[in-house]
């Protein structure tokens, strides 16, 4: 074998190439797409039609399905989604997710790209440096999907020749050889794939130049985007675990419906590959089958993959779109809901991570903030009731002081969260957002403090009494602490 170590890591740099190329194109055009990405997957959700449009759009300006499902799995944690609302979503953004497909097995492998790729760097590079953002992120966008497909161009002179290397071919055939058992061996093999690179268009990538260069044959790289399509809904139910019942509950949906499509395709898979093999004689007007291992064949081979990963999805979605009330009724069976608290919306001091855009970031903030002006709304009807009811008084009292405990905290996790987002690259518009939101909680942090110092004079107030002393007019004068709160609380008031 003539492959050594430095070819190796070769390969796997080639691989950081291409995965970082696809992270500068995703968040280039989020940067681009800003906050109408927000108002296109909350506006365009009201049926399940659309929905499924929204997905495959979204998923198609980001160039990754898992960035989209992440996305979706917040905003339902952070309620700007229902569960209903995001399984078009999550549906859409499976078909959405193989345009990277053709877009390499087409761009990638029949045409050389790269000098066009280069090309393209140096015609983006120098609107970096110009002072509006809208061309600064486009630019970005742009290099990202040069360095992707430079990325590309290397991986694929980094896998070793099947000549030079006939071991390579004879350890895969050893498995090559188990019927049924083998397409399941590499089912698992693409699940773990994309579980490594965190990506399953990076997978599909891989798996397409596997079979290019002749690693593998048509029927096995079926099988690994097969896997791929179960490995891609792990980050979104990774991302879960720290959601609400309505995220965990969309992450869920996002792995039953793949997996029930894989087990359906696994009853089919012989006669799909031969649907798929008879589909591209049109395509490709030739005669060539592709499980046939030679050169042109491997390359027509690429573009019955992606075909193949597209006709998937697409068949899985129409078949599953009406049953996807019986599916969403059985997820919510399996992910009940514990206590009443966890059917609240809420983002629980933000919990669901950054999201990878400044604009969908200051979202969740903006809905904390919401809950914190709820929260100091509750505050002062406590006082209003401590103040003019004549009963439980002390309830009055712990309520007050728990709450504000409540808001010192939302405001330290929402100013932490905030000083984070702001290390990236953001819009001025995101900019100025970010400081406005620190202002209202800051206001809104103070006046529940006001109020919280209102209960501590009411109680000492009433201490006084019961010890015989009459503080009233003390405590009411001009230039008293109340007084002093009252006219500050009046000066503070946001008004929501």
């Amino acid at each position: 074998m003539t492959y050594s170590f430095f070819d190796f890591l070769q390969l796997i740099g080639s691989l950081g190439i291409f995965i970082y190329g696809m992270k500068i194109l995703s968040d280039g055009l989020q940067k681009v797409a800003g906050s109408k990405l927000r108002a296109i997957l909350k506006g365009m959700t009201t049926t399940r039609i659309t929905g499924i449009l929204t997905g495959f759009l979204a998923t198609v300006m980001l160039q990754s399905s898992t960035t989209t499902t992440v996305m979706v799995v917040s905003f339902v944690n952070a309620g700007l989604l229902t569960f209903i609302e995001a399984t078009g979503v999550i549906m859409g953004a499976n078909i959405g997710t193989t345009l990277t497909a053709w877009m390499v097995s087409v761009l990638g492998f029949k045409f050389s790209i790269t000098p066009v790729a280069v090309s393209m760097i140096g015609i983006s590079f120098p609107f970096l440096f110009f002072g509006k953002p809208k061309l600064r992120n486009l630019a970005e966008a742009v290099i990202g999907f040069g360095i992707l497909f430079i990325g590309l161009d290397f991986l694929k002179d980094s896998v070793p020749s099947i000549q030079d290397n006939p071991e390579i071919l004879e350890f895969l055939n050893r498995f090559t050889d188990y019927g049924f058992f083998t397409t399941i061996i590499f089912i698992a093999v693409g699940t773990l794939l994309t579980l490594i690179t965190q990506s399953s268009s990076a997978a599909t990538a891989i798996t397409l130049v596997m079979l290019a260069q002749g690693w593998i044959s048509f029927p096995i790289a079926a099988a690994m985007v097969l896997g791929e399509n179960i490995g891609t809904t792990v980050t979104a139910n990774i991302a879960a675990l720290i959601g609400n019942v309505h995220a965990k509950r969309a992450a869920r949906f996002h792995f039953a419906i793949n997996i029930i499509g894989v087990t359906w395709m696994l009853i089919l898979f012989p006669w799909f590959l031969d649907l798929v093999d008879w589909g591209m004689h049109f395509i490709t007007d030739t005669h060539t089958s592709v499980y046939d291992l030679d050169e042109t064949s491997r390359i027509n081979a690429t573009l019955a993959l992606s075909l193949f990963h597209t006709l998937f999805n697409v068949f899985n979605v129409t078949l599953l779109f009406a049953f996807v009330p019986l599916i969403a009724r059985l997820v919510i069976r399996f992910q009940p809901s514990k206590d009443g608290a966890d059917e609240q919306f809420r983002l629980k001091y933000i919990t669901s991570g950054l999201m990878s855009s400044p604009e969908l970031s200051i979202a969740q903030a903006q809905k904390e903030v919401e809950l914190m002006a709820k929260l100091v709304d509750k505050i002062s009807f406590n006082v209003s009731a401590l103040l003019f009811k004549k009963k439980n008084k002390q309830k009055f009292l712990d309520k007050i002081a728990k709450r504000e405990e409540i808001t010192d905290v939302i405001e330290m996790e929402v100013a932490d969260y905030l000083s984070r987002i702001s290390v990236g690259n953001m819009t001025r518009n995101a900019s100025e957002k970010v400081r406005s939101i620190l202002s209202m909680i800051n206001d809104l942090e103070r006046i529940a403090d006001i109020f919280y110092q209102i209960s501590r004079s009411y109680e000492k107030m009433m201490t006084n009494i019961t010890n015989g002393l009459n503080p009233v007019s003390i405590l009411f004068r001009p230039g008293s602490f109340i007084s002093i709160s009252l006219t500050a609380w009046n000066e503070s008031a946001i008004t929501f």
